[in-house]
């Protein structure tokens, strides 16, 4: 956040400089870019308190929350801003005074980009399950991590956009490149924002486990020897690591009360010491009255 603020500030006093839209779109997105992250903080926080008599499964959607806000403001401040500017700039055309403290201030940018980067990379791929980038990325339950890659790779690339129009506009000897570099990047902040809209409405509303974990469950389930069958497990996500199973099972007609109960237990265990995100399950026993009369 820190280094964000201060490429901020460096990209708003060299386009004051330079006049070029295209570094007022990087230091818009520079400046979003930091209070996203303060956002990202305050729902991480938000997400670590408690249960309570309210909220019985805990605050974990706080997060999904503030990241939706988040998406909407790189939409409509990032790229409404940023695409304003460029329009701005096409109709009322400004030429670009001395370009090279653009080049270097767009230099130092992608070098810190680029380490926050290299960074969330790693973080990514050291729980990566799949060989597929993008099922890891619709797969995956911590908006943080999808939230600083994709904005990270934005950020990137519109340096690059920003570079192009910049050196394009000079080379040419065409003032209007840097205000349409302008537009692109308000563009490439869009759609980032959409994704990431979609991604946290999909969370917030109330995600299931992939398919393969489901079947895993059932599997785990079916193994036991007091189960006769289980219906399909129901889970949802109240946060990265808190989901929620529900799931509906046939114990053995012949097993009486106690033997239910032990049953429950250990397929309750095993559940957990294979997905320890699982907080909270809850088994219907379809045969828990019949087997009562039993004992």
């Amino acid at each position: 956040m820190a280094a964000n603020i201060l490429i901020a500030v460096a990209k708003f006093v060299v386009a004051g400089i330079t006049g070029s839209s295209a570094m007022v779109s990087e230091g818009i997105h520079s400046l979003v870019d930091t209070g996203n992250s303060v956002l990202l903080v305050v729902g991480e926080r938000a997400s670590e308190k408690p249960a309570d008599r309210l909220h019985p499964f805990g605050h974990g959607k706080e997060l999904y929350f503030w990241t939706l806000i988040v998406a909407i403001l790189i939409f409509g401040i990032g790229g409404g801003m940023s695409v304003f500017e460029g329009v701005l700039h096409v109709i009322h055309p400004l030429a670009t005074v001395d370009p090279k403290w653009n080049y270097l201030v767009l230099g130092i940018a992608a070098l810190f980009e680029g380490a926050s980067l290299v960074f969330a990379g790693r973080m990514f791929f050291a729980r990566r399950r799949t060989r597929s980038i993008w099922n890891e990325f619709r797969r995956s339950k911590d908006p943080t991590i999808f939230y600083v890659l994709f904005e990270e790779s934005a950020a990137l690339i519109g340096l690059v956009i920003a570079f192009l129009g910049l050196f394009l506009s000079q080379v040419l000897s065409n003032v209007y490149l840097d205000g349409v570099s302008s537009i692109l990047i308000g563009v490439l902040l869009a759609v980032v924002a959409i994704f990431l809209a979609r991604e946290s409405k999909g969370l917030l509303v109330g995600e299931s486990a992939d398919p393969e974990r489901l079947e895993e469950i059932l599997r785990i389930a079916a193994a036991d020897p007091a189960i006769e069958r289980v219906d399909r497990p129901m889970t949802m996500y109240f946060g990265p690591d808190t989901v929620l199973l529900n799931m509906n099972v046939q114990f053995q007609g012949q097993l009486n009360a106690d033997e239910v109960v032990h049953a429950v237990d250990r397929v309750e265990k095993a559940i957990r010491d294979r997905y320890p995100e699982i907080k909270y399950i809850f088994l219907e026993a379809d045969s828990l009255t019949s087997a009562a009369k039993v004992a």
